[in-house]
């Protein structure tokens, strides 16, 4: 196997995207989403449906709020952030089953999937650039 193959099947076992994830989601898929935030930008606004543990906290609260079975994504604000990276490590490393959503927060929201703050849902805004937008009629 050449090494560019070996990479990027290796990257696609640790990673996944908003558009993978929202489709995971809607399929019933059973997927459980943290927030690796802090609590400020958590109340801003998180992924509907999302755990909140910031990547500091995952080693002494994961074990007591999440299924060690369960199949677990991460993310963080941004392809800036390395938070996600961070948690998803400290879940790897209590034997979690995880990856990393690459684009973070984001990508979630620039690509108009449900979001919600600590006063309820969030407008959903679509991105032309990141995503394909139909044209208004």
């Amino acid at each position: 196997m050449s090494d560019a193959l070996t990479h990027f099947e290796n990257k696609l076992q640790h990673e996944t995207d908003a558009s993978d994830l929202y489709a995971a989601q809607r399929a019933g898929d059973a997927v459980i989403v943290v927030d690796v935030r802090s609590r400020d930008a958590w109340d801003q606004g998180h992924i509907v449906g999302a755990h909140h543990i910031p990547y500091r906290e995952i080693a002494s609260r994961a074990a007591s709020e999440i299924d060690p079975t369960a199949r677990v994504v991460v993310y963080c604000w941004s392809p800036g952030c390395n938070a996600g990276a961070k948690g998803a490590a400290e879940f790897a490393r209590l034997g979690y089953d995880v990856r990393e959503m690459i684009g973070g927060y984001e990508y979630w929201v620039r690509e108009g999937y449900p979001t919600e703050g600590a006063m309820g849902p969030l407008p959903r805004m679509f991105d032309p650039l990141v995503m394909w937008v139909r044209p208004e009629a």
